[in-house]
């Protein structure tokens, strides 16, 4: 694997917008997400593109393909965020030229729709790309010192780090409200299955990460430990919905050697308890002897971890849970 440069004072950061366009976001959250940044010493830029728009409030394939190529050739920028989520990263990755960024290796952060991305570059390349914050996410004002924590410990830190449960969590609209926000007690991560492994890390958004079964941008997740959510976007078919893209992903090669399950916490709205869970990890007999815990600060509610996908993690689940990233 690749590890590109950590991150420290004076460098710049390129936002490019892969799947929604930068110009869904109001100015003043992006105002306040650039001057966050600033804050930590980062200069901040914004790719030619990034701000057009079409009627799926993205941007052509080749603006997408031009702002991403554009930004790893280019000297300046030591990392690369993506401004937001959305449904159609997946339509540039036959576009995207894998040597290019393998000879120009960098930080490439974002999450949800990003995983398509992320996980398609390291398969391609071997460079460690990250799952973690957009740059929206910056333009948060509450709730965000945990999610700056292991921003800093995954891209700027070089040492391994240990995952530990936030003390609260929301899952509100916090874009559209910054004042009137829930915070939820974190009750801490929850076992599912008893062991321990270390693998490679592979995953993110799902039903994301599932568009890329059967092509050359799937990861081999042998020997990994998969880091899994999804968002609430099915509704009241979450859980069936959930439930066989999970099994699609059992049912991919080499998921035979895969080592652990990491999950992330599920929104409200999916009406994923833990007992409907554990249900359906206990109908899998491919998953009887994995490590897995789940309510991890990652997905689709606030805050979450930066995690590294093609680093390395080490999980230990007996009377107590231990989650180390040791290789980002």
């Amino acid at each position: 694997m690749i590890i590109p440069q950590k991150l420290k004072k004076g460098d710049e950061i390129r936002d490019v917008a892969p799947a929604t366009s930068l110009s869904v976001c109001s100015e003043d959250l992006i105002k306040l997400a650039r001057q966050k940044l600033q804050k930590q010493g980062f200069r901040v830029t914004f790719s030619k593109n990034s701000r057009e728009k079409d009627m799926f409030s993205s941007s052509s394939i080749k603006s997408r393909v031009e702002d991403l190529h554009s930004a790893f050739q280019d000297k300046n920028p030591k990392a690369i965020f993506a401004v937001l989520g959305g449904f159609n990263s997946n339509q540039i990755l036959k576009y995207l030229d894998y040597d290019l960024i393998k000879n120009n290796p960098k930080i490439f952060c974002g999450y949800s729709d990003i995983t398509a991305v992320s996980n398609a570059i390291t398969a391609k390349t071997g460079l460690v790309t990250y799952l973690g914050l957009n740059f929206s996410t910056w333009g948060m004002k509450k709730q965000f010192e945990y999610n700056l924590e292991y921003f800093k410990k995954c891209l700027v830190e070089e040492s391994e780090f240990e995952v530990k449960p936030s003390d609260t969590w929301s899952d509100d609209v916090w874009y559209k409200d910054q004042q009137n926000r829930n915070f939820i007690k974190n009750e801490g991560f929850v076992v599912l299955n008893k062991g321990e492994a270390t693998g490679t890390i592979f995953g993110g958004n799902l039903c994301t990460f599932n568009l890329l079964q059967g092509t050359e941008f799937m990861p081999i997740i042998s020997n990994s430990i998969l880091f899994l959510e999804d968002d609430d976007f099915t509704g009241e078919n979450f859980n069936v919905e959930f439930d066989r893209n999970l099994q699609s992903l059992i049912h991919q090669p080499n998921f035979e050697s895969v080592r652990a399950i990491v999950f992330g916490r599920f929104q409200k709205g999916s009406k994923m308890s833990i007992q409907k869970l554990k249900y359906i990890i206990e109908t899998k007999e491919e998953l009887k002897n994995l490590p897995i815990i789940a309510d991890v600060d990652f997905g689709h509610t606030n805050p979450m971890i930066t995690f590294p996908i093609g680093g390395t993690a080490k999980l230990r689940v007996d009377d107590k849970i231990e989650l180390k990233i040791i290789k980002h």
